[in-house]
């Protein structure tokens, strides 16, 4: 098939990249005119494990392309993908600024069978009113279906190849039989192919993201719990994750979750389910009990040195939000940071991949070391905020000589003494 990508972000790069690698001709869209330019020379703005070279293969062979031009690449598209971003407003709700200028743009330049498809995470009745102003802008009907996106970041090709399931929200059933067959090469293990009405689609993506933050939430506050009365949470969670209605995915404590998608979108559909009338006490819980979760490295470090850490030293190991991912986006780990420097400690930092994300944020405010090692010389503490594994077996007899005092804050439970 013929396929349009609008926006080249994280969802969008990786759906166009795994469909061109399927055979399709796709086209990818984007306003950033340095960003197609680096994209064209080969150069991966993510770090996405497998990405890169997966778009070197297919633009190679012809069947990805890179672009500005919207007329270029919607004109001869069968299928049009939304994938622009939806930050969050002020007041928690979806910015839909961006996804409403990719609807104009697209729309002059529809061909007259050509489906539109809505990949970005969008609020409940977005197909609808897509639906409504491409018939104002093109004086006629045009197909709007709604597939939203499933990716964790680090994993995200294994999860576009391997789908728990592949959700489709259509008007038409013929509709849905295109997607069905886009998807196909995916769905030869039996992985579920869901029909449903666009809004239900809509909504199953903020239900399962506000479902995951929800665990994680809880197993965190369950895990402060634990501290005060002497349990240990790693054999709680053992305990209750092999009762199969429970499971043990996402229930791993920490200093809380982040990225671009949890946060905003627990916020987001509070503010969808505000618009309805509705109250929703566990998402604002939810919400709360994260937020709260992050200072947890903060309230430890005050109990342990007390309230004036100026002229100290600490180190941070990890600054993404998970590992396997460069994205800072609501990590942890600055809350952690802005609190260490508004206090007037130095602070060492360290990270696998998200070194210059955190450069460009902070600037000459850190110290940046490669080696994780190196964070550590003179340092009063070691924060750590991110479970790469490089950080679990880490060499204890030389980070004792390198430290000024051998105090490690583990916000993730990762290192394994010993």
């Amino acid at each position: 098939m013929n396929i349009a990508m609008i926006g080249t972000g994280y969802v969008g790069l990786v759906t166009g990249t795994c469909f061109a690698d399927s055979g399709n001709d796709v086209t990818c869209v984007d306003i950033d005119e340095a960003k197609i330019a680096a994209l064209k020379r080969g150069e991966v703005p993510i770090y996405e494990p497998g990405l890169q070279e997966m778009i070197q293969r297919n633009v190679k062979a012809g069947r990805l392309r890179f672009t500005t031009n919207v007329a270029e690449a919607v004109r001869p598209a069968e299928l049009v993908f939304l994938a622009v971003g939806t930050p969050q407003a002020e007041d928690g709700a979806a910015d839909m600024r961006f996804f409403w200028s990719a609807v104009e743009q697209i729309a002059p330049h529809l061909n007259p069978s050509a489906i539109v498809v809505i990949k970005s995470t969008v609020p409940v009745g977005t197909n609808a009113e897509t639906y409504v102003r491409l018939m104002e802008l093109t004086g006629r009907e045009v197909e709007v279906a709604s597939n939203p996106e499933f990716l964790k970041e680090g994993a995200a090709i294994q999860d576009f190849t391997l789908p728990d399931r592949v959700v489709v929200g259509v008007h038409k059933p013929e509709t849905a039989e295109i997607l069905r067959r886009l998807y196909e090469p995916y769905l030869r293990t039996d992985h579920p192919f869901l029909v449903m009405s666009p809004s239900s689609a809509e909504l199953t993506k903020y239900v399962a993201n506000a479902m995951l933050a929800t665990k994680i939430s809880f197993i965190n506050e369950m895990a402060n719990l634990c501290e005060r009365l002497g349990a240990d949470i790693n054999d709680v969670r053992r305990g209750i994750g092999h009762d199969r209605r429970i499971g043990f995915a996402f229930l791993f404590p920490g200093v809380g979750y982040g990225g671009s998608c949890f946060p905003k979108d627990v916020r987001a559909l509070a503010a969808t389910a505000r618009r309805v009338g509705l109250e929703t006490l566990m998402l604002q819980a939810v919400d709360e009990t994260n937020n709260r979760q992050k200072r947890v490295l903060i309230q430890k470090i005050q109990k342990h040195f007390g309230d004036d850490i100026s002229g100290r030293r600490f180190a941070v190991w990890g600054i993404s939000f998970k590992p396997r991912t460069d994205d800072i986006r609501e990590a942890p780990a600055l809350v952690l940071i802005d609190w260490l420097l508004e206090h007037g400690a130095t602070v060492a930092v360290h990270d696998p991949e998200a070194m210059p994300n955190a450069r460009r944020m902070y600037q000459e405010r850190l110290l940046y070391c490669e080696r994780s090692l190196d964070a550590l010389d003179q340092a009063d503490a070691l924060a750590i905020n991110t479970e790469w594994s490089e950080f679990r077996h880490p060499n204890f007899r030389e980070m004792r000589a390198r430290m000024k005092s051998p105090v490690i804050f583990d916000g993730r439970n990762c290192t394994i003494l010993g």
